[in-house]
């Protein structure tokens, strides 16, 4: 079902690409293939060669059925003309990043971003003559002003790593491509459930796709998206040379996912919301940092480019004391200790660093509300909140 323009999310989570059932089976099949052979060398010739009239397949490093229906209800939920599918979320972040420098390029970056994806623009890139500002993007002049002649890429996270910063994304894009510089960003934490960048200007939108995309903790990968001409030039190069697509299985448990996806965002902007409204309220927390909170201080931005917020979110204890810190984190019984987020299961992991505008560190507690009862969820942060005396 292509013709989906006047359907609904959930519905085309459910029904896009899927108008051929094999053998009747409500599930897609697993092509699970490392090639595709040919009738007859003029069938062989043209494939390899990707002629648009040729056998669309070839050999799964480069395209597999399978991996092409994720792809295109991505694209189709981000509303870009293609979607690539990478093995990891830092594959995609990395074809992405290195479709758009050579030697010499510069890069603005927003600073919070994620951390892998600092360590490449700062330590890797470095090698290769590319150089990086990093800013707070708390401003769009403050973006803007880091622009150099030499700049091609201008890298957004919106809201970004940790604290959850918002950047004003249309009025960067426009400037960008006054001036042909390109934009991406990493939406994650949004999904097309709640936002779609490119309604903004973005030219390439980038999703860990281990994260909510998935849904179970079970798989790993990476999502890019774009235009058809821009991911032509990116899948004969980057994609096709750095050997990275997403293999078959995982792409078919992406889909699985990605069929609950719209209800699975409702309720965790439903919890996220109930338990960061309950940590904002006690004498332990200085402070919550949760754009969905009415006192998040980019409010204003949030209710212009989101559509709502997810349950991940995270908060400054009042004291800085280590061993007390680590007693609430360890003491938690619902909340794991562990790093990723966007599954089933609720996580905390304790962070010790700061933003490039902060005078000193500090130690932040990052927690993603999975799928239990807001409840439950609160009873277990109390607990702890009172047995660690943080």
């Amino acid at each position: 079902m292509d013709s989906h323009t006047e359907m609904g999310l959930n519905t085309r989570l459910a029904h896009f690409g899927e108008d051929v059932k094999l053998e009747g089976a409500i599930a897609p099949p697993i092509f699970q293939t490392s090639l595709f052979v040919f009738d007859t060398f003029d069938q062989f010739e043209s494939g390899i060669v990707g002629n648009p009239e040729g056998p669309p397949y070839h050999y799964s490093r480069i395209g597999n059925p399978t991996v092409d229906l994720a792809e295109r209800k991505i694209a189709d939920l981000e509303g870009t003309e293609e979607c690539k599918l990478i093995g990891t979320g830092m594959g995609a972040i990395t074809v992405a990043i290195m479709s758009c420098v050579e030697s010499g390029a510069h890069v603005v970056a927003v600073d919070t971003c994620y951390g892998p994806t600092r360590t490449l623009l700062s330590d890797y890139l470095k090698r290769f003559g590319v150089k990086v500002t990093f800013v707070s993007g708390l401003s769009a002049d403050e973006v803007i002003e880091a622009i150099t002649p030499e700049t091609t890429l201008i890298y957004l996270e919106s809201p970004s790593s940790i604290i959850f910063r918002l950047q004003d994304i249309e009025a960067i894009t426009k400037v960008a491509r006054e001036r042909g510089i390109t934009t991406a960003i990493d939406n994650t934490y949004c999904t097309p459930v709640f936002s779609n960048p490119v309604q903004f200007g973005v030219d390439i939108v980038i999703h860990s796709g281990t994260k909510f995309f998935g849904g179970h903790s079970d798989l790993t990968a990476g999502a890019v998206c774009t235009t058809k001409a821009r991911m032509d030039r990116l899948a004969k190069e980057e994609v096709n040379l750095l050997g990275s697509i997403l293999a078959p299985f995982p792409a078919w448990l992406l889909m699985r996912g990605l069929r609950t996806l719209g209800i699975r965002m409702k309720r965790h902007q439903e919890t996220g919301n109930i338990v960061a409204s309950w940590m904002n309220e006690q004498s332990q927390v200085e402070r919550v940092f949760h754009v969905g909170l009415p006192n998040f201080p980019q409010r204003e931005l949030f209710e212009k480019q989101m559509r709502g917020s997810t349950s991940l979110f995270s908060f400054e204890p009042k004291t800085q004391d280590k061993e007390r810190i680590m007693r609430f984190v360890e003491g938690l019984e619902l909340f794991q200790l562990g790093v990723s987020w966007g599954g089933y299961e609720s996580l905390v992991v304790p962070i010790y660093g700061k933003p490039d505008d902060w005078l000193e560190p500090r130690w932040v507690i990052r927690l993603f509300c999975g799928l239990e009862e807001p409840e439950d969820l609160i009873s277990d942060l109390r607990q702890s909140l009172a047995a660690s005396g943080l």
